[in-house]
Formats: C-alpha cells, structure tokens, sequence
C-alpha cells in the first residue's frame, strides 16, 4: 500500500494514541503534534514524545502555543470580561483553536494528505477542530476517527494492550483537560443536574476548610486593559497567569461548575478550576467601572456576550469577530491603573482602585455632597424633568382606568 502522510493532534493519552496506532495500520506515515497549552511539565512533554515513538509516528512536534493562546484569545476574554453564563471562562474551548491553527501550519509544511483530532461525536470540540481547519486548509481531509468508528474506551485500551502499548492511568469516572485558562472536569456527578464533584477532581484548587487563615493582598497593575505587574514587579501575562493559578489555587479561589448549552444543542455541565482568569477578570472589570462612562459599560458588556459565544461556539473566524475586538481595543484605551485585592477563603475582595483616567475624581464631583458642576436649584429642575413621563404614566393610567370605569 502506498505510504500518506497524516498529522495527529496528540496528547498521549487513550483516544489519540488509538488514533495512531489505527491510522499507521491503515498505511499513513504518522506525524503526531502537541501544542502545550499550558499545564504540561518538562516530564510530561517527554513523555508523549516517547509515546509518539512507541506507536511508529514518523516525526513528533511540540509547539508551545501559550503566548499564541493569551495574545489572540485570552487578551480578548480579559477585555471583554467574558464569563459563559456568567460564571465559565471559556477554559478548555479556545485551546482547540490554537491547536487547530498550528496543525493547519504543520500539515502545509509537510505536505500531508490528511489532518486527524481525537475528538468524540457528542461533544464541541469536533466542531471547534473542523470549522478551523476547514479555514484554514479547505484542501486538506479531516480524519475523526473515535467520533467515526463510535469506539468505546474499553475496546480502546484492549486494541493498544493487544499491541504492548501502555497509556497513562484512565479515569473511567472523569474526564480532565488542563490548560493556562484552567483546568475542567467532565464525567460522574456533572452527567446530571443534581451532583457535586468532590473536591479532589479540582486540580490545584485548596479546599476551602484547608486554604490558610491569612488573607493573600496583592496589587494587580493594568495598561490598557491588560495586566503588566504584581505588586509593582513587571510581569508577562502568561507569568502573571501562571503566579495567580498557583495564588489564587493555595487560597481556593476560582472552583466552580457550569451549566450551559453546547454546541449541539443539547444542555452540558462541567466543574472548572481557574483561579487566574477568574482573579483578572473581576478586577479588571472594577478597574473599568471607574474609568469607562455608563454608555461604554453596557455596550461593550453587550457585545462582549455574543463575542465570548461566538468564540466558544467555534465561530472565532467570523469577520465579526474583528470588528468587535476593535471595539473592545478601543474601549481599554484608558483601562489604566492598579487594582488592590484580597484573597480569602475562596473570596476575591477587591478593596480599592485608583487610575489617573478616574472617573471618580473628587475635583469634579463627591457622590453624595456638594460638587462643581451644578448647583442645588439646577438639581431639583433636573429631577422634575427626569422623572417627567413616569408621572405622566401614572397619570395617564389612572384617567384610563376612570374612563373604563365611568363607560361601564
């Protein structure tokens, strides 16, 4: 049989080392691909090199995608104070994104006949994969071969321990994918509506009855919307990410659950650690309550929402999705200043902020007390004029209801 070239997303573990082993039988040359998106160590990266040797793959790449992953999506999820249903940081769906571009970079350099993903036929990242990689590289064929084959994970494992093919331990309760955003667990208590998860599956996250007595405070420090210090030492994003993760994780910050619509359809729910975005988020967003106009909060609030959909849902490609990160680019242009914070028992108390773009500058106005920009009269005419169509609401109803009454 004449030998094609196909790259896998790989990360070592059931489904695509199954994917590996079943694509090279059935005569592709195997080039497997791990981008780390944050949360593998040095060990770990070792290991599913040796992995991808194990299986026959010809060549392995590991690309670091983590600065690719905070400068084109993560930046926009802080900008846009983006939470799914007002509690998910989208955590695991923007990786596939990432990992989608870098295949469709790797396959156009080797010159593959196909691109292959490990991803099942009931959840959302199939879509993710597909609809990238068909921007990307139309041209190129799309192997799924777990969603394809409808395999289950036991005739799995029997298939590779059938070919001395060792994999890392499987959880036959939880499904877990670590990344910069987070960490999200699937499986057990989150297939119904009712259960908790223990504790133990929310990886890096104290629980609350063991987080320290003494609060955690620390200065956050933003410029133009984006985080650029610690406690005033200068710091990357993905180190900031990295310090907070760890931070916010030893004081239980960040452990939650979401539920929500998938891609599909149908109702999903998964259990989340992210104490990192979770921190930067709700700080940035007080940080914005200072600086931005009323009028500028709600916009961007509003398009922020159908961005952070659009982006989960698969559809970052949309040129809409453009014209709305101009939008929010726009809107951080004076999101300047530091943030002061408190960690607690798996609270974040935000305890001040001060930006010399502030809004609430007590040379202009004290909420509560005389200012400099009207005077006491002027106030009251205000409030006569403002309040004018609700009274005149009011007034309107209670002649109606005369009239009805009268006329019957």
């Amino acid at each position: 049989m004449k030998s094609k070239k196909v790259i896998l997303a790989f990360s070592g573990g059931l489904d695509t080392s199954f994917c590996a082993l079943w694509l090279k039988k059935q005569g592709y040359e195997v080039i497997t691909l791990t981008v780390d998106t944050g949360g593998l160590t040095k060990r770990e990266e070792e290991n599913i090199a040796k992995q991808s040797r194990l299986l026959g793959s010809i060549k392995h790449y590991y690309i670091d995608g983590k600065k690719d992953l905070y400068q084109k999506v993560i930046s926009y999820i802080i900008k846009g104070n983006i939470l799914r249903g007002d509690v998910y940081p989208l955590c695991a769906g923007p990786e596939r994104l990432i990992i989608a571009t870098k295949l469709a970079e790797i396959a156009k350099k080797e010159e593959v006949e196909a691109v292959a993903h490990g991803s099942t036929g009931a959840g959302n990242d199939q879509v993710r994969f597909e609809i990238a990689l068909k921007v990307l590289v139309p041209q190129i064929k799309i192997i799924a071969l777990i969603r394809d084959l409808g395999i289950k994970r036991e005739d799995e494992i029997e298939v590779l321990q059938k070919h001395n093919i060792s994999i890392p331990p499987v959880s036959k309760s939880y499904s877990i994918n670590k990344g910069m955003l987070g960490v999200t667990v699937g499986g057990k208590e989150t297939k119904g509506s009712w259960g908790t998860p223990p504790d133990h599956v929310y990886s890096g996250v104290t629980p609350i009855a063991k987080t320290p007595n003494k609060p955690a405070i620390l200065t956050l420090s933003f410029q133009k919307g984006m985080p650029v210090a610690l406690n005033d030492k200068e710091m990357g994003g993905v180190e900031i990410m990295e310090y907070l993760t760890e931070l916010g994780g030893k004081h239980g910050v960040g452990k939650n659950i979401h539920l929500g619509n998938t891609i599909l359809g149908i109702k999903g729910r998964i259990a989340f650690a992210a104490p990192a975005i979770t921190i930067i988020i709700k700080t940035h967003k007080e940080l914005e309550k200072l600086v931005q106009t009323r009028s500028q909060l709600f916009w961007k609030d509003v398009l922020s929402d159908v961005y952070g959909n659009l982006l989960h849902e698969a559809l970052y490609f949309d040129p809409v999705m453009r014209d709305i990160e101009a939008l929010l680019d726009s809107s951080q242009t004076r999101v300047t200043g530091d943030v002061k914070i408190k960690l607690y028992k798996g609270n974040i108390l935000i305890e001040g902020y001060k930006s010399p773009y502030s809004l609430m500058n007590p040379k202009v106005a004290i909420y509560g007390e005389e200012n400099s920009l009207w005077t006491g009269a002027e106030a009251a005419g205000f409030s006569r004029i403002y309040g004018l169509q609700s009274i005149l609401a009011q007034n309107a109803m209670k002649f109606g209801d005369e009239y009805e009454k009268n006329k019957n």
